[in-house]
């Protein structure tokens, strides 16, 4: 099969990281959402693949970035998106990916990647102390961190390793219905998502009502479930409490819940916020995270690495090899055999692996972990502040106290009431403006405006455009 030489692949990526450089230069004067209809896109293209390769295929790939792609896509890179969570991924990541796709490595064993296993290991060591964790989440004290592609491929291998240790038998007998996982109405999806994978059908989920006022998990109603399900003969095998929930930002109360938890296996999903623990005044998000027994949060959401890669520690660093471990022959080597190594194929779904840890490893050495901090603080500080304008204009009202970088706001009716109807128009008339791009959710059953402050090039002049198109 042809391939291009070293040499012309030199000149098509230097021609490549230009296109990058000047799309990320320019990108402030682009609309945030594009205005294509579905199936618009796949109309532009040919529907039959070409049997000759391109006569340019740098000029054919950068043509068809700059005539169907950028003008198709949601730019999450623009200043004027706060939608869902930020996805930053900086150039400094970008640097690490390129070398990854260019080492080609499969780091599914030790053995087939010595070097992708032990960075990947002082990576997340490093990340367990910086964020507070401690020595047990780290290979050093006995537990382990690993890159997943997601927070949902983590709290899917949580639940088996959950499902592993309440029934040691489970490899060789599945489930058998009497399985119960714990969550709130507030819980990120990825949860039932990961229930349903795992067999163990929708009545294992059991949701956990929340504290009086608040949007935070119960762990008095959670310990009064928990009773009431084992005196039933049921098995509480996995509690999940959020640092930062989708909707809301809530955070549960994590020391509380693993102090009920009874030996319920606690998986932490600070997807989003649980990086902010890097920040001493922010540690606080994470207390009694050292307590669970597994914890994740996203590098590719507010640690500035591009997608994907997502940080899992747990407290046991035998726990997923013990429930995921399927040895054919044809993996068998003397590395393995001598259980001296980490085979990260043991700790995911999926055989395969890419080198992720080099786009960290780029972005934490780019910028230092204070370079880190200083992010997040500038990002806090952007949703205080709109949360400030918001609470001395008349027309809006805080649906919930802000978390962090996120706000969550009422659109306000004649009458001092939320007005869902006019939210979603101006919701709908901002994101087709072009200059910002928001998200929504609902509080008490009351249509409510997400503004998630966090890509990277987000500043105070960008919150300013924001305020005027929400004020309008």
């Amino acid at each position: 099969m042809p391939d291009l030489d070293p040499d012309e692949f030199r000149r098509l990526g230097h021609a490549l990281v230009d296109w990058v450089a000047a799309h990320r230069a320019g990108l402030a004067e682009l609309p945030v959402r594009p205005a294509v209809r579905p199936g618009e896109i796949r109309a532009a293209l040919p529907a039959d693949l070409p049997d000759e390769p391109a006569d340019d295929v740098g000029a054919a790939l950068t043509g068809l970035l700059d005539d169907v792609v950028v003008p198709g896509s949601l730019h999450w890179q623009h200043p004027g998106f706060y939608g869902y969570f930020p996805a930053q991924a900086s150039l400094l990541s970008l640097l690490g990916d390129l070398a990854s796709g260019g080492l080609g490595a499969q780091g599914m064993l030790w053995s087939t990647s010595p070097a992708g296993t032990e960075v990947e290991q002082v990576l997340v060591d490093g990340f367990a102390r910086a964020l507070g964790l401690g020595e047990p989440f780290t290979f050093t004290g006995g537990g382990g961190g690993s890159l997943q592609d997601s927070a949902s491929s983590a709290a899917l291998v949580a639940l088996l390793a959950a499902l592993h240790r309440a029934s040691p038998d489970w490899r060789e007998t599945g489930v058998d219905g009497t399985e119960r996982v714990y969550v709130t109405a507030e819980t990120h999806s990825s949860l039932a998502k990961a229930v349903r994978v795992a067999g163990l059908g929708a009545r294992a989920l059991r949701t956990v009502p929340f504290s009086p006022g608040t949007l935070t998990m119960s762990a008095d109603a959670l310990a009064a479930m928990l009773a009431e399900d084992r005196a039933a003969g049921l098995r509480a095998v996995l509690v999940c409490p959020t640092v930062g929930t989708t909707g809301t930002g809530a955070i549960d109360p994590v020391r509380a819940v693993c102090e009920v938890a009874d030996g319920a296996w606690v998986h932490v999903d600070a997807a989003w916020a649980g990086v902010a623990a890097l920040c001493p005044e922010f540690r606080h998000v994470l207390d009694g995270a050292e307590l669970a027994d597994s914890v994740c949060t996203d590098a590719h959401k507010w640690l500035a690495t591009a997608f994907d890669a997502s940080l899992l520690w747990v407290r046991d660093g035998t726990a997923l090899p013990a429930a995921l471990s399927i040895t054919p022959e044809y993996l068998r080597n003397p590395a393995s055999d001598s259980g001296e190594v980490v085979d990260y194929r043991d700790w995911q779904v999926p055989l395969g692996r890419r080198f992720r840890a080099l786009k960290l490893w780029a972005v934490v050495h780019g910028t230092g972990l204070e370079g880190l901090r200083e992010g997040i603080r500038a990002h806090v500080e952007l949703a205080e502040d709109l949360a400030s304008r918001v609470t001395t204009d008349p027309r809006f009202a805080l649906a919930v106290p802000p978390s962090l970088a996120l706000v969550c706001l009422h659109v306000l009716g004649p009458d001092g009431a939320p007005d869902d109807a006019a939210g979603r128009a101006l919701l709908e008339r901002i994101n087709a403006g072009g200059r910002a791009f928001l998200t929504h959710t609902t509080v008490d059953g009351r249509y409510a405006i997400r503004v998630a402050v966090g890509a990277l090039g987000t500043g105070p002049e960008h919150l300013d455009v924001l305020w005027s198109e929400l004020t309008r």
